[in-house]
């Protein structure tokens, strides 16, 4: 999954940045992009799982097999006594389900994204300079189309979403596993480390604090829904000031300076201790 950002305050948009708006171009993409943006950044789906990590949910299966070769009622990866969902179901704990939010801007509702339906709106957000200049998906259609495709043909490590705002499209979203993203190779990820892109399309929706408004709503979504997710995670570029401020207003810290391959980034941490007090 891609991160780098324009800023929510700047006009500008992943764990990438837009003001919010964070973006995907620091990745080491799969993607070709039309006008080689970001042509070396990583892709979240080119991180294969850790041995260990599948050896874990392999060992759980044999657990939860009885000797008839049946899956038990309530093992792991079970959702009711005859229905097991695939591992891949469980990485975001069900992103699509999370409901809506209240904010102080109004009621926020991630919905997952669909190419046919969303293409159109997301694509024409992506080409506003302010965001193509950190995103790299401007031009053609193709461009957005692919890399939304490609998260939604992956493993369920990367979720797009649209932001609806009293029922309004009005920001792209991509929650993400971070443990699981290339950028776990570049800072001390921890388990279930959950990253967070944004990008606000409408700029009228920019410069006025709106960002750091949802971001605060959806960190706190997602250590509610993802009870084994200690910190929420996201990495601005270091130049983006008011992205970074918005995260700052949003209960995030800044936690370093971590050279990602298409940018130098701040990485911005929201811990689940910490949450009440910042």
């Amino acid at each position: 999954m891609p991160p780098i950002d324009a800023s929510a305050n700047a006009g500008t948009v992943p764990v990438s940045d837009i003001g919010v708006a964070t973006s995907p171009c620091s990745r080491e993409s799969s993607i070709q992009k039309a006008s080689d943006v970001g042509a070396d950044s990583e892709e979240t789906l080119d991180l294969r799982l850790p041995d260990a990590f599948v050896a874990l949910f392999t060992e759980s299966t044999d657990r939860d097999t009885d000797r008839d070769g049946e899956r038990s009622p309530g093992g792991f990866g079970t959702a009711g006594p005859a229905s097991v969902l695939p591992i891949a179901d469980d990485l975001l704990d069900g992103v699509a389900d999370w409901g809506p939010i209240s904010t102080r801007a109004g009621v926020l509702h991630l919905v997952p994204v669909r190419v046919e339906r969303d293409l159109p709106i997301i694509s024409r957000w992506m080409n506003d300079p302010a965001v193509a200049a950190f995103w790299g998906l401007g031009g053609p259609q193709d461009a957005a189309e692919e890399h939304l495709r490609s998260q939604l043909s992956g493993d369920g490590r990367s979720i797009p979403c649209l932001g609806m705002l009293e029922g309004t499209p009005m920001s792209y979203w991509e929650i993400y596993r971070a443990d699981l993203d290339p950028l776990a190779r570049h800072y001390p990820a921890r388990p279930h480390d959950t990253g967070l892109h944004l990008l606000i399309g409408a700029v009228g929706d920019r410069g006025r604090g709106l960002g750091g408004t949802l971001l605060r709503a959806v960190a706190d979504l997602v250590l509610d829904k993802r009870p084994a997710c200690a910190r929420v995670v996201a990495e601005p570029d270091i130049r983006n000031t008011p992205s970074i401020a918005a995260f700052l207003g949003a209960g995030f810290r800044f936690s370093a300076e971590i050279d990602l391959p298409a940018k130098r980034a701040a990485l911005m941490v929201r811990d689940r201790s910490l949450r009440h007090l910042l």
